[in-house]
């Protein structure tokens, strides 16, 4: 049985009492070891009574509500418990590349494969968490890329930046651009995509930058996003609307003969006005190595455009 994505709350029985937080764990949680129970703990995907809790020896008593968070952070850590194994878990993520940093702000461009912020499955191992560390000081989560999408990101280093840039994108007054591959051609050039995401409204704005027709596949669209909103997978769940998800989504697409190493999504562009200073900034970083190479091989198999 997978644990992948799974969340799991009970309260704890009669039965249950004094015990281990990890033993209370892994009588409850069909499929849960005790080893990968006190992984959890230690990662900081488990909760009692609302409260994380990271220590697996914790006393349980009847009646607390324990709540267990077992997803990616889980199936991505090393299967041992401690300082070591954490160490060993930041130590095989990917490498991130700070572009610009001040007493307000710091930006980032973040590579695939990289968390930005705490979820509720891990408190360790996320950028914010990891610039926090490298930085000293408190780091504020603006907004946030996906696991899978690579590219730019800006975290606050003031509680006065980090209130000014958040009211800058609730204003929509930040310039973040994105390039996808979608699968298929697009029938259009240029399109701006109103569709709610989770209810809320939702506005995209596309621009077909490059079509290539690989043999044996439907097609590639490269494409230009321009955000007006920022819903969580926006970008991914528009294009699904279209008909043309992006290439490599798992979780929105379907498999293409011409599938890229992973999601074909990037951050390229990111502007907005300093909060303090009232400079206008803005930063752009192309297609990352993995991708990029991938596109090359792409239109290599494609034919010339007529």
């Amino acid at each position: 049985m997978s644990l992948s994505h799974q969340r799991h709350r009970f309260v704890a029985r009669p039965e249950d009492a004094g015990q281990r937080l990890d033993q209370v764990l892994a009588a409850n949680v069909p499929g849960l070891s005790r080893r990968k129970a006190r992984v959890a703990i230690d990662l900081g995907g488990v909760f009692v009574d609302g409260a994380r809790v990271k220590v697996a020896g914790r006393a349980i008593k009847p009646g607390q509500t324990i709540l267990a968070h077992l997803g990616g952070a889980l199936d991505r850590a090393t299967k041992e418990v401690g300082a070591a194994a954490r160490a060993r878990d930041e130590k095989n993520l990917p490498p991130f590349r700070v572009v610009h940093q001040d007493e307000d702000l710091v930006v980032v461009d973040k590579p695939s494969g990289l968390v930005t912020a705490p979820t509720p499955e891990s408190d360790r191992g996320n950028l914010a968490d990891l610039l926090g560390r490298a930085l000293g000081g408190t780091i504020y989560v603006v907004h946030r890329l996906d696991l899978d999408t690579s590219g730019l990101v800006v975290f606050a280093r003031t509680e006065s930046a980090n209130r000014a840039l958040s009211d800058r994108i609730r204003a929509h007054d930040f310039d973040r651009v994105y390039l996808a591959a979608l699968h298929g051609h697009v029938p259009w050039d240029e399109r701006t995509i109103e569709e709610p995401v989770a209810g809320k409204r939702a506005i995209s704005h596309a621009a077909v930058l490059e079509r290539l027709s690989p043999p044996g596949s439907p097609g590639v669209t490269l494409t230009r996003f321009r955000l007006t909103t920022g819903r969580t997978h926006q970008i991914r769940l528009h294009a699904r609307h279209e008909g043309h998800p992006v290439l490599g989504d798992r979780k929105y697409g379907s498999p293409s003969p011409v599938d890229p190493p992973r999601l074909a999504l990037h951050a390229t562009l990111l502007g907005f006005v300093h909060p303090r200073t009232g400079e206008a900034l803005s930063w752009e970083s192309p297609w990352p190595d993995d991708l990029a190479t991938w596109l090359e091989g792409v239109r290599g198999a494609a034919p010339p455009p007529r």
